[in-house]
C-alpha cells in the first residue's frame, strides 16, 4: 500500500498559502502606498496660488490620500531657476514659474511672450482650452523630462518704475527687468531704447528698492501681492502683453504614481484652470485698485502711444519665430486660433 507524505502535503499548501498572503499584502501596501508632490509657484495669492490650492483639493479627495499635495508659495523652495532644475531633475514634482524661465527647458515656451496674440484674459484661456492648442503644448518640455500640466494667463504685464512711463519714448534708456532671458524679452525692449535685464522674481524688489534696476515688468497682482507700491507709485499697462505661467511636472513622478493617479492628476490639473479665467479675470480690476488705493498711478498709454509701442515690439517677432520653424507653427497655430474668439 503506497504511503501519503500527509506532513509535506501540508508543509507546502502553508507555503503557498503564506505566499499568496504576502503578495496580496505586497499588493495593498503598493496601492495604499502615499506619494507627497511638492508644489512651487515664485508668487502668491493670485491665481496661480489658487489654482494649486484647488489641484490640491481635488488630487488628495480623488486620490483618497494616496497623494499629498504640499504648496509653497512665494519662492519657499527657491527661487525660479532652482525649482525649474529641481522639476527636470526630480527634486521637486511641480513648479509654476512665467513661462520666461522655462525656455532653458524648451525654446518654444517663449511663444507666449510675443506681444499682440491676445486681447484679454478670458479669451487666451479659451484659446489653451482649444483642443488642437493643447495637443500641441502637450509636447513642451518632453525631451527635457518634464510634462506641461497647466498654462495660464496671470494679467496684463505692466512695468512698474521710478520715472512715469507715459509714452514709447519713455522706455528709453531705462535699466529694465524683463521676465526671461529669450529674445522675445529681450529685443521688444532693446528696439525702445530700453537696457532690459533677467532677474528672477525674488530678486526683483530689492533690486528696485536700491535702484540697481530703474523699472521691473510683470503682471499688476505681482506688484501689488508684494507690494511694490512701497518702493514705486507708478505702473504702466503694456498693449497687448499678458504674463503667462506655465506649470510643470516630473515626468518620472507621474510614471512612478501609476496610471491611474496620474490620471487623477492630468484631470483635476485641467478641472482647477477656470481660476485663470474666472479668479484671474476677476483680479484685473482688483489689483488696479489695491494700487491706487495704496498711492499708486495705474497708466495707459495713449491710442497713438500704445500703437507706437506696438509697432515697436511686434517688429522682432518674424526673426526670432524664423529662427525656430517649430515655434513659428506654434505661433501662426495660436494667433489663428485667437482670432476665432475674439
Amino acid at each position: 500500500m503506497e504511503t501519503q507524505n500527509w506532513g509535506g502535503t501540508m508543509t507546502s499548501w502553508v507555503c503557498r498559502m503564506a505566499a499568496i498572503a504576502a503578495a496580496v499584502l505586497f499588493a495593498g501596501a503598493a496601492n495604499a502606498q502615499q506619494f507627497t508632490m511638492k508644489l512651487s509657484s515664485p508668487t502668491v495669492n493670485d491665481a496661480p496660488h489658487e489654482w494649486m490650492k484647488q489641484f490640491k483639493a481635488g488630487v488628495e479627495q480623488r486620490s483618497g490620500g494616496r497623494i499629498k499635495v504640499e504648496i509653497y508659495p512665494a519662492s519657499q523652495l527657491g527661487q525660479i531657476p532652482a525649482t525649474v532644475d529641481g522639476v527636470a531633475l526630480g527634486t521637486i514634482e511641480f513648479a509654476i514659474p512665467a513661462v520666461g524661465f522655462l525656455i532653458g527647458l524648451e525654446p518654444r515656451f517663449q511663444v507666449f511672450d510675443a506681444a499682440g496674440m491676445f486681447d484679454n484674459v478670458g479669451q487666451s484661456q479659451k484659446v489653451l482650452a482649444d483642443p488642437d492648442v493643447r495637443a500641441r503644448l502637450a509636447s513642451f518640455g518632453e525631451a527635457k523630462g518634464v510634462e506641461l500640466l497647466v498654462v495660464g494667463n496671470n494679467g496684463p504685464l505692466m512695468v512698474a518704475s521710478h520715472k512715469a512711463i507715459r509714452t514709447a519714448a519713455d522706455f528709453k534708456g531705462q535699466k529694465i527687468r524683463v521676465p526671461g532671458a529669450a529674445p522675445l524679452h529681450i529685443q521688444p525692449f532693446k528696439k525702445l531704447g530700453a537696457l532690459p535685464v533677467a532677474i528672477p522674481l525674488g530678486e526683483v524688489l530689492p533690486a528696485l528698492q536700491n535702484k540697481t534696476i530703474d523699472a521691473s515688468i510683470s503682471s499688476f497682482n505681482v506688484l501689488t501681492g508684494f507690494k511694490y507700491y512701497d518702493v514705486t507709485k507708478t505702473a504702466t499697462y503694456l498693449p497687448g502683453s499678458f504674463l503667462f505661467v506655465a506649470g510643470i511636472v516630473n515626468r518620472n513622478f507621474m510614471k512612478q504614481i501609476g496610471p491611474d493617479l496620474a490620471t487623477i492628476v492630468r484631470e483635476e490639473a485641467r478641472k482647477a484652470e477656470v481660476v485663470f479665467s474666472t479668479v484671474g479675470v476677476a483680479d484685473v480690476e482688483k489689483t488696479r485698485e489695491i494700487w491706487v488705493k495704496n498711492g499708486g498711478e495705474a497708466i495707459t498709454l495713449p491710442t497713438a502711444e500704445a500703437a507706437a509701442y506696438l509697432k515697436d515690439v511686434t517688429s522682432v517677432i518674424p526673426p526670432v519665430m524664423a529662427a525656430n520653424p517649430q515655434m513659428k507653427t506654434d505661433y501662426d497655430t495660436i494667433t489663428a486660433t485667437a482670432k476665432k474668439y475674439q
